[in-house]
């Protein structure tokens, strides 16, 4: 069981990549005072547990519902994943997120940006959505949703000390030392995605055969 905590929690932290939030985060909030800036990092991480729950225990209610199969998921999801880690190997991280300079722009002007854009689509997105979708389908019983589900709420809790320490992060390890976080992340987020292709491909085979 700690395997298939680990494993899910080390999956959904290279496909967040919140470390790649970083710069978005403090560039979005100029102005803030340091406890603006927490309140804001808290309400993120909470908004971002909430997505990704809501859609992992919805996650077979949303397969039936458009008649989509595990393997057409993990294929699909795989080709999401894979783009993204090839976004992030690129350095075109906030792009691949659908956060662009407009985007930016408007978030100065928002009293709030928890919600959109920085929980969504910053950090959860397609990716970790279809990858917890299939986690979901894969793992029948409780025990092992239920850790799954805890490794949801740790990563939300990484999350919030993150971009609590945003400043903190930045001055230490500057643009380079997060552009080179964010492509060793893109290497692993690519290993993943090729894995679920992999994996939908072969079992769909088995059902064809």
């Amino acid at each position: 069981m700690l395997d298939l905590f680990v494993a899910t929690l080390a999956a959904l932290f290279s496909v967040v990549n919140p470390f790649g939030a970083v710069p978005v985060f403090l560039a979005m909030t100029p102005h803030y005072t340091a406890a603006e800036r927490n309140k804001t990092a808290l309400q993120t991480s909470i908004y971002f547990v909430l997505i990704l729950m809501s859609f992992f225990l919805a996650g077979t209610a949303i397969l039936s519902f458009f008649g989509i199969s595990l393997n057409a998921m993990r294929i699909a999801g795989g080709m999401v994943i894979l783009s993204s880690g090839f976004a992030l190997l690129s350095g075109k991280f906030a792009e691949s997120r659908a956060i662009n300079q407009k985007v930016k722009e408007e978030a100065l002007e928002k009293e709030d940006i928890s919600f959109s854009p920085m929980a969504m689509p910053m950090l959860s997105g397609p990716g970790s959505i279809s990858l917890l979708i299939s986690l979901f389908a894969e793992h029948n019983d409780f025990t092992s949703r239920g850790i799954i589900a805890t490794g949801v709420l740790v990563l939300g809790l990484i999350i919030f000390v993150i971009l609590r320490s945003s400043p903190y992060l930045f001055k230490l390890l500057g643009v380079a030392g997060i552009k080179a976080l964010s492509r060793i992340m893109g290497f692993l987020v690519m290993a993943i995605g090729v894995q679920y292709i992999i994996s939908g491909i072969v079992n769909l085979v088995k059902v064809l055969a």
